[in-house]
């Protein structure tokens, strides 16, 4: 029987991979990851969720400082400056104190660290390129676990350190509130970031080539999100595609046409954001020496195990088909310790929520209403409205409502999306009550706490049958 250095080595230490190989360790495998950041927790924790939801929150309290949103509740402010360094300052300190728990959890743990950059010699072997040289470890099972990076637009050169063309990571670091910021993209990261930099003060415009926002999501919340984000400020430039950029001193001048043709037209900006999707990364695995092949979009394949066309080798998180979440790669993280350490191992991809982290939020969980149609689904739909809902008036957050779509004939709960402040808590109640099998009627009679936002969720369940309170 061989010997192996360790029963599983994860490649990468991002959401999947460090949950999965503190997993692996809990259950008495002999675990190391791989990991060439000088801090634990990829892109998520280092230039991803963690450091945009500090910004996301700063920015807030700086917009309901400046626009006198406060003196409606009776606090009265002098004049109100920005701060950026300190902002970026508070969000740097989030980032340090969360990578280093990781690493405190590694060590408590018992998971080796192994840190440089990871590649394969052959399918139970990885190499590591670190600050001292190359070393191979050997392992029964090797996880890739690497996440994904920013997809390039054609035409449109991103260079950070310039600071006028950015990724998602470059405009995390701006130095200063650009006059005019141009989004290209109108998903998640681009309109979180482009929210951040409006309350700041930039005149924000958001170019997609899509007629609509927020793709993959269901369309009353696309709907919706269009006209809060147009009376937030932001121009919103759909349908529309760009086709080249150049750069000139602190300058972008990009060009851009209608997505169904026609003519063009040009738009200059201070700085200009490439948040048009996600890849795999895959580069450098060196997953050729192993005979692995990755699908049309540069995706592994897998099986219900997580374990791909090479034996001994699984793969986990935004490397392989799904939608590209943290909390995805965490529960495929804690299945696959869990698949290799028993056999047996679970994540539900049917209820998976997904958050928009704007204000208000955006949220939804299982099937939008036109999938549920292409399906061929009988459906029923009951919603309600926030300005209904007795804690968002009180809060004076009118914007958004509550969608719950069930099953027409046994009322099992098939989905449900939402707008309001906390919609990204609000939408675990219903990922549970689906996990469970739940019908409308189920959350319609739970009892639910007065006055919470949550309230919404039960009005909405009760709108199904036709029969809300408080509308």
């Amino acid at each position: 029987m061989a010997e192996y250095d360790y029963d599983v080595i994860f490649i990468g230490s991002g959401p999947g991979g460090y949950v999965g190989a503190i997993r692996a360790a809990q259950l008495g495998l002999k675990t190391a990851c791989v990991e060439s950041r000088e801090t634990l927790g990829g892109t998520c924790l280092n230039v991803g969720c963690i450091p945009s939801k500090a910004l996301l929150h700063g920015s807030e309290k700086f917009e309901e400082a400046v626009n006198g949103t406060l003196a409606r509740y009776g606090v009265k402010l002098g004049k109100v400056e920005l701060d950026l360094a300190a902002m970026q300052a508070d969000k740097a300190d989030a980032v340090k104190g969360l990578t280093g728990g990781i690493e405190y959890l590694f060590k408590k743990n018992k998971v080796d660290w192994l840190k440089g950059h990871g590649a394969f010699k052959d399918a139970h072997t990885v190499t590591v390129a670190g600050p001292e040289g190359s070393r191979d470890y050997t392992a029964k099972e090797v996880v890739i676990a690497t996440g994904s990076s920013v997809t390039p637009l054609p035409g449109v050169e991103v260079d950070n350190d310039k600071g006028v063309i950015v990724d998602s990571t470059g405009a995390l670091a701006l130095s200063k509130v650009p006059a005019h910021l141009v989004v290209i993209g109108g998903g998640v990261i681009g309109l979180e970031l482009g929210s951040v930099w409006r309350r700041l003060g930039a005149k924000v415009t958001v170019v997609e080539y899509l007629d609509a926002l927020l793709p993959g999501m269901d369309g009353d919340i696309r709907k919706e999100a269009a006209k809060i984000f147009k009376k937030q400020g932001m121009e919103l430039k759909l349908g529309t595609k760009v086709t080249g950029a150049t750069v000139k001193g602190k300058k972008a001048t990009l060009t851009l046409e209608p997505a169904k043709g026609g003519a063009s037209e040009t738009i200059e900006a201070d700085c200009v954001l490439v948040a048009i999707g996600r890849r795999p990364n895959v580069a450098g695995l060196n997953i050729e020496a192993i005979g692995l092949a990755l699908n049309a979009r540069g995706q592994i394949e897998t099986g219900h195990d997580f374990k791909t066309s090479v034996d001994g080798v699984r793969a986990i998180g935004d490397v392989i088909p799904g939608p590209m979440l943290a909390h995805k790669a965490e529960d495929e993280g804690i299945a696959v310790a869990e698949y290799i350490a028993t056999g047996v191992g679970i994540v539900n991809h049917a209820v998976i929520p997904g958050v928009v982290y704007t204000m208000p939020e955006m949220a939804g969980v299982g099937l939008t209403e036109e999938a549920a149609k292409e399906a061929g689904l009988e459906i029923k739909v009951g919603k309600f409205p926030m300005m209904a809902n007795s804690r968002a008036k009180t809060n004076h957050e009118p914007d958004g409502f509550v969608k719950v779509i069930s099953d027409a004939k046994t009322d099992k709960v098939l989905g449900a999306w939402m707008i309001a402040t906390v919609a990204g808590t609000m939408v675990a109640e219903i990922a549970l009550a689906m996990e469970f099998g739940a019908t409308s009627e189920d959350v319609a009679y739970t009892c639910h706490a007065h006055p919470t936002h949550s309230e919404a969720v039960k009005e909405a369940a009760m709108a199904v049958t036709g029969k809300p309170i408080h509308i």
